[in-house]
Order: structure tokens, then sequence, then C-alpha cells
């Protein structure tokens, strides 16, 4: 009888193993919103990211609570936001000891695997079964990744090996729940695309954002001040590669073209050479030149981003060959968006729309209807107790995040009004954007810096992309008053300590 009630109860595990499904998150780093097809205003193909949305649901309201990538990526471990997971700024300490929804899967059985980029700490990702980094920011030619065994070289490009070695790890663990985290160095800064990409989009002008050459009449001292321009701020070499201007070609060329073989070489040479000398021969100035250099950051950020689109093609057709497409959950989402030539910038950590917005897509066979979309507002802080409830672990009273499982299956009731943003580098830090806080509803957005003693307020119904600052007029005081009282109330429930300790 005992060995009879034994079997059954390894049984009845064995089957709920069975039954947990598999999660595929896939992680890019930079990608805007407005850079795949399936989202509105979007203006670029992705063919495969497409497919991933007609297959699940697309999230049109998802955000992050500090755009900037460290601290994303903490706040998706941890499902807190940075003021308590204490990783606010890059390369701030972080306690990888801390609870996290890894560990919590892997205590439960699920098999862990990273394959990327960690960027968090040097040390080795904890609550995997299994990791394979990229150091740091990583290489796009020719990376170096770390492993347990230690620190060695691949050949190719960075976004196809990741691509190669998740695929590779999910054919040893096809009988295992499993959680890999297929974790994108693309599309970062200096937009390096795959050498079979250099042209693509040669043969075409990218329209230009209505508000490329934004004066920033009505905004604060903080939209002034930044060092986010295209204009000012973009270098023609290092970031728009025409290294031809000088002989000293500066550290990033040892992280891109100087990686490369001769044959590669070659091929980068053919491609940014003509072009190069057209752009040195025209002399640009004042407006001409800024055209130009948004037309040549955001093809190459593009040609990035059609690689991760393939990468993600690559994977989903990885599932469907191998027979694991029906119990696997995939996603997708980055670590935060980006302007791509809005407000004539570059990079993130506003808390406008752009930077806070970041894409999430998901796919759940037999649970998510095929071509949803949610317009509930989300936030990477919900990830971590989304990945719990997914494999039937409890959510631990402390996370701040919400579970997705109602709104993927359409029956989200009393859903959150409005989510919380905090960015603290502050101006003295890289691009020199003022340390704000604030809040974001359906509707509106209050916006405090803090340090200057401004505030911006923004109807989004009718200012979508934010350019006419309302705070201070007479005709939504009341409007101000109520969402100062909100952001008020907002912060005690996350438990925001006084703005000192966030400098």
């Amino acid at each position: 009888m005992i060995r009879l009630l034994v079997l059954v109860i390894m049984v009845a595990g064995a089957l709920q193993a069975a039954q947990r499904p598999n999660i595929v998150f896939i992680f890019s780093d930079d990608h805007a919103q407005r850079a795949i097809g399936a989202y509105p205003d979007s203006f670029v193909p992705t063919p495969n990211l497409d497919r991933l949305a007609a297959s699940g649901m697309l999230f049109e309201n998802s955000f992050v609570g500090n755009s900037i990538c460290g601290p994303s990526r903490a706040t998706i471990l941890t499902g807190k936001h940075c003021h308590i997971n204490g990783y606010t700024k890059n390369y701030a300490p972080f306690d990888p000891e801390q609870p996290m929804f890894t560990g919590m899967l892997q205590k439960s059985g699920y098999q862990m695997a990273m394959i990327g980029k960690w960027h968090l700490t040097r040390r080795p990702p904890v609550g995997f079964d299994y990791y394979d980094m990229v150091p740091d920011q990583g290489h796009y030619y020719n990376p170096a990744f770390i492993n347990a065994k230690g620190r060695y070289q691949e050949q190719g490009y960075v976004t196809d090996i990741i691509t190669d070695k998740a695929i590779e790890w999910m054919g040893t663990h096809k009988d295992d729940p499993f959680m890999i985290m297929v974790q994108h160095k693309a599309p970062h800064r200096a937009w390096m695309p795959n050498l079979k990409y250099l042209t693509l989009y040669d043969d075409i002008t990218i329209p230009e954002p209505d508000n490329l050459f934004d004066d920033y009449k009505t905004r604060t001292k903080a939209a002034h001040e930044q060092d986010l321009e295209i204009d000012s701020d973009m270098t023609l070499t290092s970031d728009l590669k025409v290294w031809e201007l000088t002989e000293k070609r500066g550290s990033l060329w040892a992280w891109g073209p100087g990686r490369m073989t001769p044959e590669q070489k070659s091929v980068w040479d053919a491609a940014y050479g003509p072009k190069n000398k057209a752009f040195m021969d025209a002399k640009l100035t004042g407006k001409a030149l800024i055209s130009w250099k948004y037309q040549r950051y955001i093809k190459d950020y593009l040609r990035c981003v059609a690689s991760i689109d393939e990468s993600v093609g690559r994977l989903l057709d990885y599932l469907k060959a191998s027979g694991l497409e029906k119990n696997t959950i995939v996603i997708y989402a980055s670590d935060q968006g980006f302007y791509l030539g809005e407000h004539g910038w570059f990079d993130k950590r506003f808390m406008y729309e752009e930077s806070m917005r970041t894409p999430l897509i998901m796919s759940w066979p037999g649970v998510i209807k095929p071509g949803s979309r949610a317009t509930e507002m989300v936030q990477n802080l919900d990830y971590a107790p989304t990945f719990l409830d997914i494999a039937g672990v409890d959510i631990p009273t402390d996370i701040q995040g919400l579970s997705l499982m109602p709104v993927m299956k359409g029956q989200a009731k009393d859903w959150r009004d409005a989510l919380y943003y905090h960015y603290y580098e502050g101006k003295h830090n890289w691009h020199a954007v003022a340390r704000h806080d604030g809040i974001r509803t359906q509707r509106h957005k209050l916006i405090h810096y803090y340090t200057n003693k401004e505030w911006e307020l923004y109807d989004l119904d009718v200012d979508p992309h934010e350019m006419n600052n309302l705070y201070g007029q007479e005709q939504v005081s009341s409007i101000t008053t109520r969402l100062q009282a909100k952001l008020e109330s907002v912060r005690k429930h996350y438990r925001v300590p006084p703005y000192e300790l966030g400098k």
C-alpha cells in the first residue's frame, strides 16, 4: 500500500511537471515599440515579431519604471521598483542574493538558462542551471562570452550566436519544464548591423518624425539641458561610422570593426565606404546635416532590429519543428523604449512616452486568444509575478508587480489606474537627464523634476507626443491638484523613500 501511494504521488508529480509550460523569454536592449510592425505608428516591417503578435497578445500599453538598462533588468528579476531592489542606476551595487523569480522557479523544478546580455553585475547570474553571457555591454562582432568554464570568443554576429546557443540548449531539455532567457545586445548603441544587412534600406528614405526639430517650447529646462540630441551629441565617427574623418578611431572602433577578420572588414568597407565618401563630398550643414545623421542612425538601428526579428523567427520555427510549441509560452520584450528621432533625440531615460513605453508580446497556445490586444497599463514590474503564476509558484507578498495572467485571459478587473516612474541618475551622469519621478494614468502624465523644482503635465489624449506642457495653466488646476495627490498616494503605496535617497 505504501509503495503504491508513493508511486501515485510520483506519477502525479511527473504529470504536473509535464503540464507546466516552458517559458521562452526573448529580451532585447533599447527596442522602441514604433520599430515593431504590429504596434500602432510603426514604420518598419518585422514579420516574425508580427507573427508572434498574431499568435498571441500584443500589450498596447506596456511601460517601464526606470528607462535605463540595468535598473530595468533588476526590476524584472525582482518584481520590485528600483528603490526597493537597490539598483537605481547603471553600475550601482546589485545584491544578487535577494529574492528573484529565477531562483524561485529553479527551486520549483524548472531548468533555468540565461544566454546573452546580463548587464547587472560582473558576477555570474544567480538562479540559473546554465548561463552563457556576454561580458558587460558585449560585442556585436566576434563577441566574447563567459560561462561556467571561463571566458572565450566566438566568431560571427552576436544576435545569431545567441540564437544558436538558445536553440542548442533547448534541444537538450525537451523533457524538462524550462525557462530560457534569450537576452540580446541589439539594438543598443552604436547600432552595428549584421554584415548581411549593411545595405538594407539603402534604397529608401525613412520618414522623419514630425518633431525631429523640436525647440522644447513650453517644456522645463530638463528638456533643454539634456545630452541626447542627434544634432550635437551623436558622433559622426563612433556612432555614425564615418571613420574617414579622423585618424584616431576611438575605443568603439575596437568594439566594432576592430574586432573583425580581414574578410569581414572588407564587407564593412564595401558597404560604408561609398556612402561615407558621398557624405563628405556633400559638406552638409544645419538641418540638412541633422537629416543625414538621422537617416544613417535610423537605418543602422533598424538593420540591428532586422537581426532580432530574424532571431525570433528562428526560435519560433525551432519550437514548432521540435514539438515544443504547444506547451511553450513565448514572450518578447525590451528593457525600455528608445528615441528614434522624436524630439530630435536618441537614447532613453526621460519619462516621455517613447522611452517609458516598451514592447511586450506574449503567445501561449490554448490560453491567450490569437490576435488579441491588451489595453491595460502594464509594467516591467509585472513580469516576475507573471512568471511565478504561470509556473504555479506562490507569489511573495512583498512583490510590487501584478500577475498578468488575468490580462492574458481577458479577465482583468479593477486593474491599476496609474503607473509610477522614477529616474535617478541625474544631469551629472550619462546624457545629463535631470532626476525626476511621476505618474502616468490612461489620459495624463505628471512629471516632477525634483532637483530642478519644476513640473510638467500632459494630456495624452490631445497631445500624445508631449509637446505642450500644461503645468501652471489655470484651466488644468483641478487636474493638477488631483494628479499631485495621486502621485503622493502612489509613492506611499510603493514605499518610495525621500528623494535624497535617490541622489
